[in-house]
């Protein structure tokens, strides 16, 4: 039977008011933890205990299940292993059983990926032992007073400054993964007991969330290693950048005035990132179903080629690709709805605005995080140009 995860994600804090439902890179801070354990074990292996209404529909909208604790298990003072027992109670109330293993997951570690949920209870079973919790390398030298005021090493002589390759290995607990065999621990109360090993966990992706200072470092990291793993997903060589126009260039709005009129806004920042893609050699073009004339206007302005007033789209992406001898294999289209599938589906990476359809979002490869007209156009340039967001 596959282990559990527990993530227990209370209402009240103090450090940083309501931190587990607060938006950190577009999703509360929980979600990141859930989206881990998820794609680790599965939806029907992932459990949030709360005792908050708005913590709870997160947690099913990311795919965990939920177990209400009562108050009186959610005070500051309240233990996480109590939390961890009662939910325990509750999951073997609802199966008839518990699995041999478990994990207790902390939201507060919103850069905890799957990878390392699977191998810290890979680490515990490969070294026999009862428990695991995950930490970093450190090399920090630790002083405190001593008696009489004077500063004294703690796990090291000050009379001896060793280099750091010469010190003994230690560890910094980092919080975010604790792995344990749940019979030891239902009879123990404890998250430490028995045989108890380390699981070596990146610092990139160690940091923990308590402070207004740690969300502002954790937005950062998360989102530079949201970039990477979309910017791998980019083609290795790009020959061509194909751009829907309404939705994408603008914000999918049209404002007419008392002639018929018709105009659209858009972003000059998406200007700045045209620029500097064409700069560099790759082919871009705008392909629209669009007969407005504003359309050519703004792709005169920022120097690109247009094709607009195409019913079907995709018949017209696969001619202009033919004709230029463009691999589609290496093109990216940016779209956002129903009438860009086609097109997603002939190119070698699909990516598509944060705010697109969703039809749309189920043919994209990425989904940016800027929606249309706002400035998503220029985070795929930056993207492809840098790999940063």
């Amino acid at each position: 039977m596959k282990p559990i995860c527990i993530i227990p994600a209370r209402g009240g804090s103090k450090g940083l008011p309501r931190k587990n439902v607060l938006p950190l890179c577009g999703r509360p801070l929980l979600a990141w933890n859930v989206m881990a354990a998820v794609e680790a074990y599965g939806g029907d292996s992932v459990f949030v205990t709360t005792d908050d209404t708005e913590i709870a529909k997160v947690a099913i909208t990311y795919g965990a299940r939920v177990i209400m604790r009562p108050a009186q298990l959610a005070e500051d003072n309240s233990s996480s292993e109590d939390a961890l027992i009662h939910a325990l109670q509750e999951i073997c109330e609802q199966n008839g059983s518990l699995p041999e293993k478990f994990l207790f997951l902390q939201c507060t570690s919103p850069l905890t990926a799957a990878q390392d949920i699977r191998a810290i209870m890979e680490t515990m079973e490969g070294s026999q032992a009862d428990s695991a919790f995950s930490a970093t390398p450190s090399h920090r030298f630790l002083w405190r007073p001593d008696d009489n005021g004077n500063a004294a090493g703690v796990n090291h002589d000050s009379r001896i400054r060793l280099r750091r390759q010469d010190c003994d290995p230690e560890y910094s607990e980092n919080g975010a993964i604790y792995a344990m065999r749940t019979e030891g621990f239902l009879k123990n109360k404890h998250r430490f007991f028995g045989k108890t090993v380390v699981h070596e966990m990146p610092e990139e992706r160690s940091w923990e969330v308590d402070s207004p200072t740690d969300f502002a470092v954790a937005e950062i990291l998360l989102g530079n290693r949201i970039s990477m793993e979309k910017f791998q997903l980019l083609p290795s060589k790009i020959e061509a950048v194909i751009f829907d126009f309404d939705g994408v260039m603008t914000d999918n709005r049209v404002t007419t005035d008392q002639h018929g009129n018709e105009s659209v806004a858009c972003d000059r920042s998406d200007g700045m990132g045209i620029s500097k893609l064409r700069e560099s050699g790759i082919r871009l073009l705008v392909l629209s179903t669009e007969e407005n004339p504003v359309v050519a206007a703004r792709c005169s302005k920022l120097k690109i080629e247009c094709i607009h007033g195409q019913s079907d789209k995709a018949a017209r992406l696969r001619q202009w690709l033919k004709e230029e001898q463009i691999n589609p294999e290496n093109t990216v289209y940016l779209g956002n709805d129903i009438n860009d599938t086609g097109c997603l589906d002939i190119v070698g990476c699909p990516v598509v605005v944060a705010d697109a359809y969703s039809e749309a979002k189920q043919h994209a490869l990425i989904v940016l995080e800027m929606p249309g007209g706002k400035g998503a156009v220029r985070e795929l340039c930056d993207l492809i140009l840098n790999g940063s967001r």
